[in-house]
């Protein structure tokens, strides 16, 4: 029942904007009966999830003239919870662009990115309930080319075609490597099933599936150091599909791994170790590059980066609780990364929402040239200040509560007697306070630098507040992190289930998620604080304006004794991270443009500075240019001589039979 129901999901979605091709490019039905596809597939979509949280089905299977493979579907706990996910979020981002990316204002482009939107959408939403491996690869070739064409929809932009190109690359690599995972599980079952209960294998081979898919979905889900693509592509693609893509299409790369890593009943301990660090390092240097941006969008996503880790932390653990039959671990774990899935899907979607209202009613990203704009678009504020409380994992809002899951399972691993677990602990719990202590950072210069103070430039000036179909999605998310921060018993049970998916062997004792986390506390502990924040806002109300008749008077901010404060007198973005940007400048390696002050009256003179991907802009594309330089430096040897050819192929089999 629940796979039928998808299908009609996928295939209502994955047409949206098929009708506004017949349509004139400036016509508004076109956009409205995408809206409307996407409506009805995202309903389908999710009473499928529901459906399969509810009931166990056993899947269905046609007949597919593909060699090895099969239209075999299955939708159990674990794809629904990705399902579900998908499908909210696609709704909403597809409500927002009626009125962020309009046909009359983007007729070369919006029934492109229609088109292509609703496409992805369907894709996403086959490859997490694919049961065979060759549908899967399908989904994902399907899912990764509609990415390339929705983030490259302003492709005459030269910084949007570069950016894209970059995606392209690191995609083919990590689809290269699942056709190697697949090649060798299908070596290890005899079958392409992608759903198969844990396999037994040797070693060696075991490792080699195991590194196949931490590199070939890691690049999808921008585990650091293969998170390349995606800063540049957040960044610059239309904001409704960064949302989606941060929200969910990074979190494909989750559920594969996390799929992956279900077939194994015993892995080894290092398996977990691998994951844990790798989601330390994500996490820790991708708030750190967060707080040296100066693009809003840019910021936003190096913060996936960090939430990716995040995640990842609490796969490790539970990986490590599977290898040594810790079931306490592997439901706080997994419970925690899988919460975290959602949460992430939430707040990174309302802040990147948020963010394009502010580029669509201000025309830039750049922080410097932003601020005092919570003065004239205060629902965009709201919304953002929200968004910004829930990923710094504060109370009472959803971050909280999938990071205390991760919390309590690392402290358990810190109180085991094993080494491998209370090392884990030791080393995780206070790499996840400082992540979470440098995201407060970090938003609160974001927060501070565009909503705070005074307008730096026209651009601020001429800010005005967004649309209602660009404000109800974001309200919707909004609300979705306060209930789940509020009242976590809600989604308890659905955790359940999910862990219950991924390790369902009767030799692991796992107790239920309710026993291990205190829900009810956090639930009294987030209304009590609720309460106190509404009283002390009543006090002050009643303070400045009840306690005057309704009377107030307006007077000036306090300014120091200066008669006209300006934009000058502010902090920029660079000289509020510039402290703790020093402290990671070992890994960060900032490029700063300082002037050299040489006398009691210097010259006007201008602070810069910039922190470059460590990864790309100081690797990848160094080694890129000096590669096609050495290319270039040899194609006198390509001259299209005929006899100098046979010449080098004279002097090849010489080498040869000198080397034998």
């Amino acid at each position: 029942m629940s796979e039928t129901l998808l299908l009609a999901a996928v295939a209502l979605a994955a047409t949206s904007g098929v009708p506004g091709l017949f349509l004139r490019r400036t016509a508004k039905a076109g956009e409205w009966l995408a809206a409307l596809f996407m409506l009805g597939g995202a309903a389908l979509g999710c009473a499928a999830a529901i459906t399969a949280l509810t009931t166990d089905s056993p899947g269905i299977t046609y007949a597919w003239h593909v060699p090895g493979g099969e239209f075999a579907l299955r939708v159990d706990a674990l794809s629904a919870m990705f399902i579900l996910q998908i499908f909210v979020l696609a709704l909403l981002g597809s409500i927002y662009g009626l009125g962020y990316w309009r046909q009359a204002e983007h007729p070369s482009n919006g029934r492109k990115l229609r088109l292509f939107y609703g496409l992805l959408t369907g894709a996403m939403a086959l490859l997490v309930s694919a049961s065979n491996t060759m549908l899967f690869i399908a989904a994902w070739e399907v899912m990764t080319l509609t990415a390339f064409l929705t983030l490259t929809t302003e492709d005459e932009r030269a910084s949007v075609r570069e950016v894209g190109y970059v995606y392209i690359v690191s995609t083919r690599l990590g689809t290269l490597c699942l056709f190697a995972l697949f090649a060798l599980l299908f070596t290890t079952s005899g079958g392409f099933a992608f759903a198969a209960p844990a396999l037994g294998t040797s070693p060696t081979l075991s490792t080699a599936i195991f590194l196949l898919g931490v590199a070939g979905f890691g690049l999808k889900a921008g585990v650091m150091p293969m998170h390349v693509w995606l800063p540049g592509a957040h960044a610059n693609a239309p904001s409704h599909v960064s949302a989606l893509m941060s929200g969910v299409l990074i979190k494909t790369g989750i559920y594969g791994l996390v799929r992956l890593c279900s077939l194994f009943a015993n892995p080894p301990v290092w398996w977990g170790s691998l994951i844990l660090g790798l989601g330390i390092v994500s996490g820790v240097f991708g708030v750190a590059f967060a707080i040296g941006q100066h693009d809003l969008k840019r910021l936003l996503a190096y913060h996936s980066v960090e939430n990716i880790g995040i995640i990842c932390i609490g796969l490790g653990v539970a990986l490590l609780g599977r290898s040594l039959g810790r079931g306490e671990l592997v439901v706080l774990g997994l419970g925690g990364a899988l919460l975290h899935v959602w949460n992430h899907g939430l707040f990174k979607g309302l802040l990147f929402l948020a963010a394009g209202s502010v580029l669509h009613a201000t025309g830039t990203r750049e922080l410097d040239q932003l601020g005092g704009i919570a003065k004239r678009m205060p629902w965009t504020t709201l919304a953002f200040l929200t968004g910004a409380v829930a990923i710094c994992g504060l109370p009472p809002l959803n971050g909280f509560v999938s990071e205390l899951l991760v919390y309590l399972g690392l402290f358990r691993a810190a109180g085991s007697q094993a080494r491998e677990l209370w090392l884990a602990g030791a080393l995780a719990a206070p790499a996840l306070a400082l992540i979470g202590a440098l995201a407060g950072a970090c938003f609160a210069k974001a927060f501070g630098t565009v909503f705070l103070g005074e307008g730096r430039s026209a651009h601020a000036a001429r800010a005005h507040e967004a649309s209602v179909l660009m404000l109800a999605p974001m309200a919707v998310l909004a609300g979705a992190c306060v209930v789940i921060g509020l009242a976590p018993p809600l989604v308890a049970p659905i955790l359940q289930a999910a862990v219950d998916a991924w390790a369902p062997e009767a030799g692991l004792a796992q107790p239920a998620l309710h026993t291990l986390a205190p829900f009810g506390y956090v639930s009294l502990a987030g209304l009590a604080l609720l309460g106190a924040l509404g009283t002390v806002a009543l006090w002050q109300w009643v303070k400045t304006r009840g306690a005057a008749g309704g009377r107030q008077s307006m007077v000036g901010t306090w300014d120091c004794g200066y008669a006209a404060p300006s934009a000058r007198m502010q902090y920029t973005a660079s000289s509020f991270a510039q402290a703790l940007i020093g402290l990671f400048a070992w890994g960060l390696r900032p490029r700063i443009h300082a002037p050299k002050l040489s006398s009691l009256f210097p010259k006007p003179a201008t602070f810069e500075s910039h922190v470059p991907d460590l990864i790309l802009d100081r690797l990848l594309v160094p080694s890129v240019r000096f590669a096609t330089r050495a290319t270039h430096a040899v194609r006198f040897m390509q001259g299209g001589n005929l006899h100098a050819y046979v010449l080098y192929v004279l002097l090849t089999v010489l080498v040869l039979l000198w080397w034998r």
